[in-house]
């Protein structure tokens, strides 16, 4: 086995230690949010050329990819890559040009990542001053990891195979090529995460008014001369318990970081409410219900809802409120507060804002006299 195979083999070795620790972070809900940002990555490189290609062992050369995180598990990478390979007076160049989909196993600071892609690949072969070139499609396939160093810094180390499809008439004897590219390289973003603006804060609910109790009116007597009549007295006043719901509406951006589920400290909002439920135990079941905007997965959505639900539960419930009066449920997306249709993403997740909140409804059972 040569170099760079065990180079790639340690890149195996090393993504499949990272996966696991970059799953449970995604079970965690912690995972850092992403750079949506556009980034450039110059990069070296080992280069593996197929020995049917005329030259066995190791060149190398260098390359520069432009990326972009489309999604929460995709980067997209698109650019050139040089390399060279030469002995004895004899040279294997290749320049290619490659697009390739990244399907990344976490957003945290290791990333480890499977890719697949496709391009276009020239191969120029030079011996005793002549020279033959041949262009070729190509697929490849690889995996690699990512290292987070800042929010708009980051390191790449990946393995990639080619199969390039040599058509028609070739000099090298063979109408398919297999290459190992080895590449390490530093990508830099052009911008830094998008934060959601702050929500205005949720008003003060009207309070609800009693309506006084009217007795009802005295019986009148008979005229003189008939005989007294007796009426029944009026039936006493009967007290029903009637429910009356209080809704609370307060903005993630109030409570939490930007994808987290981790309370901010400190909380007033939540403090005063704690004290009014300890202070009045006819105010019987609290529903804690958390919203999500519609980016990203409806699952992922749930789950990040029903943590936050959970978050807000154990705050009160750790300022003395019974846990049995607090009910948590994760909404995750659905009744949404706006609709939106911006095609940039940085205003799609501010128009989106009002529907990234958490409600809390207070249901208090009141005695009314009918």
């Amino acid at each position: 086995m040569n170099k760079l195979n065990k180079i790639a083999a340690a890149i195996v070795l090393l993504g499949s230690t990272a996966a696991p620790m970059a799953y449970a972070q995604t079970n965690m809900l912690s995972t850092t949010s992403y750079n949506p940002s556009w980034y450039f990555a110059p990069s070296i490189n080992a280069y593996n050329p197929d020995d049917r290609l005329g030259l066995e062992g190791n060149g190398k050369g260098f390359g520069l990819h432009f990326g972009k995180a489309i999604s929460p598990s995709v980067d997209i990478q698109i650019g050139p890559n040089f390399a060279r390979r030469s002995e004895n007076g004899a040279r294997l160049d290749t320049l290619k040009l490659d697009a390739d989909a990244l399907f990344m196993f976490s957003r945290g600071q290791i990333r480890p990542f499977l890719l697949g892609g496709l391009g276009v690949e020239r191969y120029k072969a030079s011996v005793l001053g002549t020279s033959e070139s041949k262009t070729a499609p190509f697929v490849e396939a690889g995996l690699g990891v990512q290292f987070g160093f800042t929010p708009r810094v980051m390191g790449q180390l990946d393995f990639r195979r080619t199969h390039a499809f040599l058509r028609g008439d070739t000099p090298f004897g063979t109408k398919h090529a297999n290459d190992n590219y080895l590449n390490l390289g530093l990508g830099f973003a052009f911008g830094g995460p998008t934060m959601a603006a702050k929500a205005p804060p949720a008003p003060t609910p009207a309070p609800i008014v009693q309506m006084p109790i009217i007795p009802a009116p005295a019986p009148i007597p008979a005229p003189a001369p008939a005989p007294a009549v007796v009426q029944a007295p009026a039936p006493a006043p009967v007290a029903v318990q009637m429910p009356r719901v209080e809704r609370i509406t307060m903005s993630d951006t109030e409570l939490f970081d930007f994808n987290k589920a981790q309370l901010r400290l400190p909380q007033p909002k939540l403090d005063e409410m704690a004290a009014v439920l300890a202070s009045n135990p006819q105010i019987s079941t609290v529903n804690v219900n958390g919203y999500t905007d519609r980016l990203g997965t409806d699952t992922y959505n749930r789950r990040l809802s029903q943590a936050r639900a959970d978050a807000v539960k154990a705050y009160l419930v750790s300022k003395g409120v019974e846990a049995g009066r607090i009910r948590a449920t994760g909404q995750g997306e659905s009744n949404p507060v706006v609709q939106c249709t911006e095609k940039d993403r940085a205003a799609l997740i501010r128009c989106l804002e009002p529907n990234r909140r958490v409600e809390i409804e207070q249901i208090t059972i009141e005695r009314r006299v009918q």
